[in-house]
């Protein structure tokens, strides 16, 4: 099937490819959704010389409006405007003549451009000229005779809501549809696409996150991996944790491509056992990834010098992110992309707090843990994650999301009252295809970091 292409790699992926040429296609959405961004960004991306594009409005933008608003965008080409894409207005065609003179309009700009693509927006608007049902049927049906006889792709942009899919006539004679729309979760909101038809093709189903900016829709297809039961190859060798005592417990160190959890509250040095295990790595020439969501740059370079660290470093790449206005999706494409660009071979998630919060629901960010999990292990990367515990002297169980059963290893740190002191305490519960000694070890933070000391005797640590 030929297909035509968005200009948007992901959004391609999510339709398979491409929407397929020489069809009718829909995108409904809510006023703001970008509706008519992503109908130009398909004009421009496809049209040319040889076979052009039309953009055609009918009363509900006017014409200069929507050209002005267009060259706010950076795929808005003004030198091919007049020999690769044109802008025409249907409205007077439609005020003089009503539905008869769009078609007439319609048929004459088709026989003199004749386009490759053709939008029309809003093609909702359309429907209040026409007289009855069965007149506005009719017009349908001549409309997609006239673009399946030259050859041509059309985008029908309207307002439409979902619901309007089960009776609307527009709907079963599109060949896709896609829908934008926003979702809201808490005091959260998020933009999402969905695919809801797309005629002899397969396509990505579920809701997709997009941005827009003036490169137009930015799509993060959702990002669900089933469980690849194939086997693949695992090193035989280990990776430091940075913490020489550490390493002796574990049987020096993790194995590589598997996760570790690190969970504890507050201060306890979650942050700090991962900056070990990532400077671990840059001793010895691995490159890795740290992705953050409470430090800033500055924050993080203070604390990184308190330890006789240094950034920025060559093999130490950082992932800023603010918690607030957080896609999910949108992080996990960047960390993907990061971890690719680095050839990172440890990569650090510190905060999965901050994703749970930013994720809409609780199965959305198992599914993106999981995924994350299950990439990372194939390619024999190494995963740590932080979690951050609101018990502070006795755990009783690692998080309400279930997180510890998907990792191999699990580290708990907490604070242990001996006598009048508090100290810190850490034990390994889990460590998958190793022994490890199931002991409460003492450690402290020191100017040359984490430093294990002798088992403590806490026989309530877990009660």
């Amino acid at each position: 099937m030929k297909r035509i292409q968005s200009g948007n790699a992901r959004l391609d992926e999510v339709l398979d490819g491409g929407l397929p040429s020489n069809a009718i296609n829909l995108i409904i959405g809510h006023p703001g959704s970008g509706k008519t961004i992503l109908a130009e960004q398909y004009l421009f991306h496809n049209a040319s010389p040889q076979r052009g594009g039309l953009y055609l409005s009918t009363v509900s933008e006017p014409f200069d409006k929507i050209l002005r608003y267009g060259e706010s965008l950076t795929f808005f080409d003004p030198d091919v405007i007049g020999t690769s894409v044109f802008y025409g207005d249907l409205g007077e065609a439609l005020s003089a003549e009503g539905l008869a003179g769009v078609n007439s309009e319609i048929d004459r700009l088709l026989k003199e451009y004749e386009p490759q693509i053709v939008v029309i927006d809003s093609f909702k608007a359309l429907r209040a000229f026409s007289s009855d049902e069965a007149e506005f049927r009719r017009f349908l049906h001549d409309l997609a005779g006239r673009l399946t006889v030259v050859a041509t792709s059309a985008f029908w942009i309207g307002e439409y809501d979902r619901e309007r899919a089960v009776d609307a006539p527009e709907f079963a004679v599109a060949d896709s549809i896609i829908a934008l729309s926003a979702k809201r979760t808490a005091e959260r909101e998020r933009r999402v696409l969905q695919v809801l038809k797309l005629r002899g093709s397969g396509f990505r189903s579920g809701e997709h996150a997009y941005r827009i900016s003036a490169d137009g829709l930015d799509v993060f297809p959702r990002m669900a991996d089933s469980l690849d039961a194939s086997e693949y190859g695992l090193e035989s060798g280990r990776m430091s944790t940075g913490i020489a005592a550490l390493d002796e417990t574990l049987g020096d160190g993790y194995w590589p491509g598997s996760t570790t959890l690190i969970a504890g509250p507050t201060g306890i040095g979650k942050t700090l056992m991962g900056l070990h295990f990532l400077f671990a790595g840059a001793e010895h020439n691995e490159p890795g990834v740290l992705a953050t969501f409470e430090e800033n740059q500055s924050q993080l370079g203070r604390i990184v010098g308190g330890f006789g660290w240094r950034l920025p470093n060559p093999h130490v790449h950082v992932l800023g992110r603010s918690p607030v206005d957080l896609y999910v999706d949108q992080w996990i494409y960047e960390l993907l992309d990061a971890i690719e660009r680095t050839n990172a071979r440890r990569v650090v998630v510190d905060g999965l707090g901050d994703l749970m919060h930013a994720s809409p629901y609780v199965m959305r960010f198992r599914e993106l843990i999981f995924s994350l999990i299950q990439r990372l292990a194939r390619q024999g990367i190494s995963l740590m994650l932080t979690l951050e515990l609101a018990e502070l002297f006795r755990v009783t169980h690692l998080s309400e999301i279930d997180m510890s059963y998907i990792c191999d290893n699990a580290v708990v740190l907490q604070y242990v009252l001996v006598g009048s002191e508090i100290r810190r305490a850490l034990i390994i519960l889990k460590t998958r295809a190793t022994r490890h000694r199931l002991e409460v070890r003492e450690f402290e933070i020191l100017p040359a970091g984490i430093v294990t000391g002798a088992q403590l005797e806490a026989t309530t640590l877990f009660s």
